[in-house]
């Protein structure tokens, strides 16, 4: 009888202890549960998409035996040298049968791309295209139903939002072959600035705090919906000598990415050459004084080819140019400036007032090829 009643008591001490097991377990399921956020699964959803991109690059350098002397300068020239230079950088695969995008400075002059999948697949990928105006490039890797990542729009970002830069800062994508996540908000959008010295452009360019850092250009910045909504190419940092992130960093808008993309899938490069059939002049206090102009702004028409666009759209020698695209303009090269700094090219379309005697007109003139 005495052990019957030990048995009851052992099944009834076994139960609570599974009953207790059980609500701990349903209570850590509601700890981990309550932890996950839209921010991570973005990253979880997106993370395999993101590459880890290995360049050997050929530099060229130039070596002088006598320095500045230019007598022995010309006497033995100067030396031109290549070696090959490691750089590393970041991408994002866009389709499941293996093409990628970064940005065209980190594929630069490459002799040998490697692309790195998160897990440590390593797979050696060709240039499709480049674009160094925008500074987007199109990368292709053998294979198919890779994770991919899913595009968004930069039409509706809101200043403000959560967004995620993956990556491979520094490197660290070798060392467990996962890309590094930071976050932020978005700080800015549509700043322009320009062509730069290497002769790209950044404009509508979208502003971030998520930490941004050598080896992050290239790869997705990442709504919280897991939607890609810019490519990190660059940031400011505090001082000639840092190179590390203050939070001022940028990304070239989706929507001009796939923009370019589409173009580089089709034709392997984008042809900004166009024509016009226009001839100008800058107008001085000289010329204006002469033609009886109310002011210097502006170009005067000195030329339109016959047959040539500007010849279709109905502009004359002697009209006076002082808007592109409803912006003014005071020299030829603003004119030029204005078509390239919007990316325009040969089919686009662009709005030119002139002014003709005391009437002004707008008229659409066409790029040609």
């Amino acid at each position: 009888m005495k052990r019957h009643i030990h048995k009851i008591y052992l099944s009834i001490a076994l139960l609570a202890m599974s009953l207790v097991f059980a609500q701990s377990g349903d209570r850590q399921t509601e700890i981990s549960s309550s932890r996950e956020t839209a921010i991570t699964r973005a990253i979880q959803e997106v993370s395999p998409a993101v590459a880890g991109i290995n360049v050997t690059a050929i530099q060229e350098y130039v070596t002088s035996p006598f320095f500045n002397d230019p007598l022995w300068n010309m006497l033995f020239p100067e030396q031109i040298h290549r070696r090959r230079v490691k750089s590393l950088g970041s991408g994002i695969v866009i389709s499941r049968d293996g093409y990628v995008v970064t940005n065209a400075h980190v594929v630069e002059s490459a002799e040998e791309i490697v692309v790195t999948l998160m897990g440590g697949q390593e797979h050696k990928a060709k240039i499709v295209g480049v674009d160094n105006t925008s500074d987007i490039a199109l990368l292709k890797i053998k294979g198919k139903d890779f994770a991919c990542a899913k595009m968004g729009s930069s039409d509706d970002i809101l200043i403000g939002e959560w967004v995620i830069a993956l990556g491979n800062p520094f490197g660290l994508f070798s060392v467990n072959y996962k890309p590094t996540a930071t976050i932020g908000i978005v700080s800015g959008k549509d700043l322009d600035f320009g062509k730069q010295k290497s002769g790209r452009i950044y404009q509508n360019m979208i502003q971030t705090d998520a930490s941004i850092n050598t080896g992050n250009s290239g790869g997705p910045l990442v709504n919280a919906n897991a939607e890609v909504i810019g490519i990190n190419t660059f940031i400011f940092t505090g001082s000639s000598y840092s190179e590390g992130s203050v939070g001022v960093g940028f990304a070239i808008p989706v929507d001009r990415v796939k923009t370019i993309i589409e173009e580089l899938k089709r034709y392997g490069k984008i042809d900004r050459t166009f024509r016009t059939g226009l001839s100008v002049q800058n107008i001085d206090r000289f010329l204006a004084q002469y033609l009886k102009l109310k002011s210097t702004s502006g170009v005067i028409v000195t030329e339109v080819q016959r047959g040539s666009s500007a010849d279709r759209a109905g502009i004359k020698v002697g009209d006076v140019i002082t808007r592109v695209n409803n912006k003014i303009i005071h020299t030829d090269a603003e004119i030029i400036k204005e078509i390239q700094e919007n990316f325009l090219k040969a089919g686009d379309v662009i709005t030119v007032t002139i002014t003709r005697g005391t009437q002004t007109y707008d008229v659409n003139l066409e790029l040609d090829k």
